[in-house]
């Protein structure tokens, strides 16, 4: 067998596809030299697909339990059918391939993995506990990294479940530091989530005092928690969804303006016209959401005649993992939320 650094070896009964893209890979919990082979603890499944695997057990943890286990066992990874998306994972080295290109590392040494589980090779002996409240899978099982594979090893100055909620969404606030300017409109939909208030620390910082943060949320305690965090210079109460209601507050609050970047965080389908729509011409688009179509966002953009670069979010840009632990380092407020909702 020929082996790949980008795990292509594993793929089974089709040629040339990758293994995110591929139906089925091979999960046997076994280290070519290539590879990597870590014992997993903690599944942190994507916003997305974990909203939609709750929707459709209507919460009940064991249904849960057995959608999850189904998807893995099918597939030999967690990719959920509908979404698409899959999340990341916490575990120990177990074993390191003698040809993997990282000698350096220590067997036992805790990483958190930087790649989709929707590519990664996962065995499941048994699901231990599923958290509602923060997305996390406890298991017991085993996972691949690939040679190509992107990892953090876990910091000694942060809990582990932090560093892995966090580093889930790392992408989103790395992008925004890369994007957002100094005085700009910046519209963050979903501010109040994860990725959102990550988003929105790293926007206040890059627009500067005469930018401005809104952050949109559909709940009034979402709302005043965007208050008591300080994050935005002003906040929308309105469903994602309402595209037109959305728009006219943005214009309302930007003098007819606009915003010049938005990013959509939000973890449900049908809210790409709504970045669309308050977006100024010539602005960006960054939808960073899994729930996020193609189609939509192309064709809706071309039948308002919005001329927009729309970006998709690449949950990896260089640096990303150490620009989103040092914002919970720097700020006591969200790494106290975070510790609350899911450390």
């Amino acid at each position: 067998m020929k082996l790949s650094r980008y795990g292509i070896h594993r793929v089974i009964g089709e040629t040339g596809v990758l293994p995110q893209a591929a139906h089925k890979i091979d999960s046997i919990p076994i280290c070519y030299e290539n590879e990597m082979l870590i014992e997993v603890d903690t599944l942190n499944i994507d916003s997305a697909s974990f909203h939609q695997i709750k929707e459709a057990c209507k919460s009940d943890v064991f249904l849960m339990k057995d959608m999850i286990l189904n998807i893995v066992r099918t597939q030999g990874k967690m990719q959920n059918p509908v979404t698409k998306s899959g999340g990341m994972l916490i575990g120990s080295i177990k074993e390191i391939g003698k040809k993997f290109s990282n000698q350096s590392l220590s067997i036992g040494t805790k990483i958190a993995t930087l790649v989709s589980l929707s590519l990664t090779p996962l065995h499941i002996e048994e699901i231990i506990s599923i958290n509602i409240s923060n997305e996390q899978v406890k298991i017991k099982g085993q996972a691949i990294l690939f040679d190509s594979g992107i990892y953090s090893v876990i910091p000694n100055d942060l809990s582990e479940n932090l560093v892995l909620a966090a580093l889930d969404v790392a992408g989103a606030p790395a992008q925004v530091k890369k994007l957002a300017k100094l005085g700009q409109t910046v519209l963050i939909i979903g501010a109040a989530g994860k990725s959102g208030v990550l988003c929105a620390y790293q926007a206040k910082k890059n627009v500067g005092p005469n930018g401005k943060v809104i952050g949109l949320v559909n709940e009034e305690s979402q709302r005043d928690l965007l208050i008591s965090l300080g994050l935005c210079d002003e906040i929308i109460l309105e469903n994602a969804l309402n595209s037109l209601a959305v728009y006219e507050k943005v214009s309302s609050l930007t003098n007819g303006e606009l915003a010049d970047l938005t990013i959509n965080v939000v973890n449900v389908q049908n809210t790409e016209m709504t970045a669309i729509l308050s977006t100024k011409d010539h602005g960006i688009v960054y939808f960073f959401s899994m729930a996020t179509s193609f189609t939509k966002a192309a064709l809706g953009a071309e039948g308002v005649g919005k001329d927009l670069d729309m970006m998709i979010g690449n949950g990896y840009t260089k640096g990303h993992a150490e620009i989103t632990l040092d914002i919970l380092r720097e700020n006591r407020k969200l790494y106290d939320l975070f510790m609350k909702r899911y450390a």
